[in-house]
């Protein structure tokens, strides 16, 4: 039986958290090598505007998580769920 277009698609695009995951790692890179103080003004200005991309793309990836988070803990009112607080130790 042939997959349709819709299972094809989600079968190479990675799941949020792998992309929140190489996003991250990306951007750790793109750091390390503006550090290092090697690159040129024009590889610079390149590797910043990618790095602010990649840095809204986990802002954007985290806030989703945290919503989700908060629907796990309260599904009827998610805008006014309490993050969860471990149990104080004796």
């Amino acid at each position: 039986m042939p997959k349709s277009p819709a299972s094809k698609t989600a079968a190479t695009e990675p799941s949020p958290v792998a992309a929140f995951e190489q996003s991250l790692a990306e951007l750790e890179t793109l750091v390390a090598k503006m550090e290092g103080g090697d690159l040129s003004l024009d590889e610079s200005l390149g590797a910043f505007e990618r790095g602010i991309a990649l840095y809204r793309t986990c802002q954007t990836a985290l806030a989703q998580a945290e919503a989700r988070v908060k629907l796990v803990l309260d599904p009827e009112h998610p805008e006014t769920a309490q993050p969860f607080a471990p149990d104080e130790e004796p």
